[in-house]
């Protein structure tokens, strides 16, 4: 089986010690990514651990691919304990981040302890220095970029940085790269600022050769010839059909569809589209690239997910304030669900949906924790009360788009995944949309065993790929067979490696007191239940939603 390649590196941050170890059992067994990751947070992170300790471990990696050229590979992977959910989460982010942390020789790079001053830790193939940088405290964003080019020539792509909202602790702070790409969800962003690092660098020439060539062209081929609607409108071309149907949630999940949605979907994006967006390496290119003169904002999108959270939770009909809502988002560091989610709260909270100045305004104050922002930033599981709103999230994440009370099958995925009410974690949704001629799909209303059934092979599919490291756009080029070459070894065989990483993720939040009644939605579905129970026995857990003793590897256990 295809794996990544290299050791792992500790890096002490509080006694600016480094370690190197073999894990080459870890690397056959998990492939990469999300997965290797999950099993060593698993195997060395404490499960009594405070997330925002310095015992937090924090794990960067990425998979086999990215020493390919094949698309639709320009990712990166983070895993740590979330301080927002408490329970252990990855993330991932395209750019070009990937291939340079690849290159330091490195399998995995794992952050531990905490430092008194604030650091940059440069990560090169031959070594790790550790740079005091006091005067980047507050730094946004592009200045910490500013900063790495003059005092180390080194570019966006090789940089991991935290905005003011890491800094701050805001528990949906966002790990950036590339300036514009977010590993988002799960405040990973807070995981570094509690570390006191304000940036990593990635560089060196340790890049192993991987050769997949033939699949690699066919896969880029496809990738740059394709005509579909995403490389112009990226995922905002979804917004018309979520309104449609009914999956587009708006003023504070108060309703499913937003009157004003033509206003800003994907064709008002693409009107202020400027040039094409891509990741290393992928031909796909369905970033987006935007600007509006007038209001002299240029940004990176917005996409569906932050159309849906700064716009119609918010009751905004006006695309150049929610670029400009993306674009603070992106300065200061924080994930655009929650950020805007959790300004749709308090917009309810003080009947003011659609005022965009305010929103700007407690943007800022949530990434500096100012006012009223140093609530919001505790994320709506733990201020809804006080500010009077319903708690919209599960296991503490807000839910992004796709709603599932119309997407029957997608609201269980919110419910059962281990991070939370992320879409990305089984993308059930994909499959309840009306699609033509898609023989896997199925209808949006209603729980069934057979649903249940299905969301755990997404779950383990979502999780394969994310070992891979491979983008999720890639659904309809990567087939099972293409797995298969690619990664050598039978697709069942590859699905299981999923199924084992979504069972320590399970395993490690049962051990940190998570079981069934975390596996809640704030509405009901009919058969809900039942379809729980379905799941949680196609898993093979117990009826309370618990990883049974014994039935993980003896080394995990």
């Amino acid at each position: 089986m295809l794996h990544i390649e290299g050791p792992l590196r500790t890096i002490d941050v509080g006694s600016r010690r480094v370690e190197t170890d073999s894990i080459d059992d870890v690397l056959a067994e998990y492939i990469g990514g999300r997965g290797v990751a999950t099993r060593l947070a698993h195997d060395r992170t404490p499960f009594d651990v405070d997330p925002l300790g310095p015992e937090n471990r924090l794990y960067l990696t990425t998979g086999p691919m990215q020493a390919s050229g094949m698309s639709f590979t320009g990712r990166a992977s983070a895993t740590a304990v979330s301080p927002l959910t408490d329970g252990l989460c990855s993330s991932n982010a395209g750019g070009f981040v990937s291939r340079n942390l690849l290159g330091t020789g490195s399998a995995v790079v794992e952050l531990v302890g905490a430092s008194p001053n604030l650091l940059a830790v440069h990560v090169r193939e031959n070594g790790v220095e550790f740079e005091a940088v006091p005067e980047l405290a507050g730094a946004e964003v592009p200045e910490v970029t500013e900063y790495v080019e003059d005092e180390h020539d080194l570019g966006a792509e090789h940089i991991i940085c935290i905005g003011p909202a890491g800094e701050n602790g805001v528990r949906f702070a966002s790990l950036m790269t590339s300036e514009t790409r977010a590993f988002g969800r799960g405040g990973l962003g807070a995981v570094l600022g509690a570390k006191g690092v304000k940036l990593l660098t990635f560089d060196g020439d340790a890049v192993p050769t991987v050769d997949v060539d033939a699949e690699a062209e066919a896969i880029h081929r496809e990738a740059a010839t394709s005509d579909h609607i995403m490389k112009r409108q990226g995922t905002s071309s979804v917004t018309d059909l979520a309104n449609e149907i009914g999956s587009f949630p708006t003023r504070y999940f108060e309703d499913v569809r937003y009157e004003e949605y033509e206003k800003i979907n994907g064709d008002r994006v693409e009107e202020k589209k400027h040039k094409k967006g891509t990741c290393s390496q992928c031909a796909f290119a369905c970033k987006l690239p935007t600007k509006d003169e007038t209001a002299g904002v240029e940004t990176e999108g917005p996409e569906f997910e932050t159309i849906m959270a700064f716009g119609g939770n918010c009751a905004v009909d006006d695309i150049v304030s929610i670029m400009q809502s993306n674009e603070l988002c992106d300065r200061l560091g924080m994930d655009t669900i929650s950020c805007g989610n959790a300004v749709a709260a308090y917009l309810k909270a003080n009947d003011a949906f659609g005022d965009s100045e305010l929103i700007h305004e407690t943007v800022e104050k949530i990434a500096h924790r100012a006012g009223d922002g140093d609530r919001l930033a505790e994320g709506i599981h733990r201020f809804h009360d006080e500010f009077g709103v319903e708690d919209w999230t599960v296991k503490g994440m807000t839910f992004s788009a796709h709603d599932g009370r119309t997407l029957n099958g997608q609201g269980l995925g919110f419910a059962t995944a281990n991070r939370g009410a992320d879409h990305m974690y089984a993308t059930f949704y994909a499959y309840e949309y009306p699609l033509v001629d898609d023989a896997e799909a199925f209808a949006p209303e209603g729980l069934s065993p057979a649903k249940a059934r299905r969301l755990v092979e997404l779950e383990n599919k979502r999780a394969l790929e994310d070992c891979g490291v491979v983008c999720r756009f890639s659904r309809g080029t990567m087939t099972e067979q293409r797995f298969e070459t690619l990664f050598d070894a039978d697709f069942d065989d590859l699905l299981a490696v999923g199924g084992r990483v979504v069972e320590l993720e399970r395993h490690f939040n049962n051990r940190r007191g998570f079981d069934r009644s975390d596996d809640d939605l704030p509405y009901d579905l009919p058969n809900f239940e039942t379809a729980l129970d379905a799941y949680y026995d196609a898993r093979g857990w117990t009826d309370d939603g618990v990883v049974p003793d014994g039935s993980l590897p003896a080394s995990a256990d």
